[in-house]
């Protein structure tokens, strides 16, 4: 789940998933199990990750929970991306797998709706955990849809901003900014211009950046991307606006669209070494917790400093919230070990030491307020901020949808042809992708 596994895994599964989703009529995704989990049995658990210390942390995660329960054995089964899973779970069969975890969060509408996953709500309330007090607000949020929690968080991510200290005390600024007014300021005081280039760019704000989603953004507005009545809000709720228009006071602020973008071309890729921050090319970065780890394994020439992204103004007594998002874990409807493998899944998502151990290993956010407090947690003070970010009940995530993530595709659209110039008329391209949004959701239903 560091941020590459999960970026890749995203843009793997985003088309396919979907696809295969729309015609996985797994049956019902009542809860009722009628196994014994007190009996010998073995699971199947899928999961994504691929990379060595990722895998032999699972691999650490699952054995705990064998020792706990001695007469579950669990069969482990990693680099699944979400078209894998999808094809496993509309088959079933012995090899299919009883309990998955993914890594795209914005496929948890298709995952409920299509009743791939059984909903949980009746198992936690057997095991008499609340859900509400056991996860921070926004993983409570995207891990059901419409009324069907069908997935669990299993860690998390937390959005923040990554400065460049040297930088700072070299522009004379002394902390990071909390407010956008604040953050532009910061953001043009730290830029130097060479030529028609730049020594030192302040912020990339480009939507084709590193991080820089029209998501992450309009997280700290706030927004509520539908009505009740499921309509999208696109149009309706200022916040967008605001959003949309601070990121391109943003880009004109900083030296224009085309500058910008010619000046991205040439730094380097976000998963390597010569990443733009690490080699001190762009002095703020907004950016997801694992980005400190890899930061400093790159042995940049300067101190890193971390902090929450900044706020609207009108916001400012919000400073400290963020996007969120994170891996999910669920029940196959085909599994006939149900009750076995919701042991495995309360273990995973629910057992404080198991959530800090599993968090310690994989270097991201817990995913329960009690694992976020916990002593037991061993961290770089600076990651403390995501921890702060993940419990704040302000910060945002984007809620499920039907057609999982293609509303924000679509809003990203938005925002290339909105950041380009291409879109003048910001009102009228809100309605008109308002309207958008609305069709394919009903064409998806």
């Amino acid at each position: 789940m560091p941020g590459m596994s999960r970026k890749a895994a995203v843009a793997l599964a985003a088309s396919a998933s979907l696809a295969l989703l729309a015609t996985a009529c797994t049956g019902q995704s009542g809860s009722a199990g009628d196994d014994d989990a007190s009996q010998e049995t073995t699971l199947n658990f899928w999961h994504a990750w691929s990379a060595p210390a990722e895998v032999k942390a699972v691999r650490k995660l699952v054995a705990g929970f064998e020792k706990a329960h001695p007469n579950i054995h669990v069969n482990v089964v990693g680099n699944m991306t979400d078209d894998k899973i999808n094809q496993a779970l509309r088959s079933g069969g012995g090899r299919a797998p009883d309990v998955i975890s993914s890594f795209t969060t914005n496929n948890v509408g298709k995952f409920c709706s299509s009743g791939a996953l059984v909903d949980l709500d009746p198992y936690f309330e057997k095991a008499g955990i609340d859900p509400g007090t056991t996860f921070p607000k926004a993983m409570n949020e995207y891990t059901r849809f419409d009324g069907d929690r069908c997935t669990v968080p299993l860690l998390g991510d937390a959005y923040g901003l990554y400065y460049n200290k040297t930088a700072f005390e070299k522009a004379g600024i002394t902390s990071p900014p909390k407010t956008w007014s604040q953050f532009k300021k910061d953001a043009q005081k730290l830029t130097i211009t060479d030529g028609d280039s730049y020594r030192q760019l302040g912020f990339m704000p480009d939507y084709h950046g590193w991080e820089t989603t029209t998501e992450h953004y309009l997280a700290q507005f706030s927004p509520t991307y539908f009505g009740k009545d499921g309509a999208s809000r696109l149009a309706t709720d200022p916040a967008f606006e605001a959003g949309f228009r601070m990121q391109k006071d943003l880009v004109d602020g900083l030296g224009g669209f085309k500058k910008l973008e010619t000046y991205r071309a040439k730094l380097g890729d976000e998963w390597g070494p010569k990443h733009p921050f690490h080699t001190g090319q762009v002095a703020m970065q907004l950016d997801g917790e694992w980005r400190l780890g890899m930061a400093l394994e790159a042995k940049p020439g300067f101190e890193i400093g971390v902090a929450p992204l900044p706020v609207p103004d009108d916001q400012a007594d919000q400073y400290g919230k963020g996007y969120i998002t994170g891996t999910i874990a669920g029940i196959a409807a085909t599994s006939h070990k149900r009750n076995a493998a919701w042991e495995l899944v309360k273990y995973m998502t629910t057992d404080t030491d198991a959530v800090v151990g599993f968090s310690n290993d994989l270097h991201n956010v817990p995913s329960t307020l009690a694992a976020l407090k916990s002593p037991k947690l061993t961290y770089d003070p600076r990651f403390k901020t995501f921890l702060d970010i993940a419990a704040d009940p302000n910060s945002t995530t984007s809620p499920a949808s039907v057609n999982g993530g293609v509303y924000l595709t679509t809003i990203q659209q938005l925002g290339y042809d909105y950041e380009s110039g291409k879109v003048t008329d910001l009102k009228a391209a809100l309605k008109k992708t308002a309207a958008q949004i609305d069709t394919d959701i009903a064409q998806a239903e």
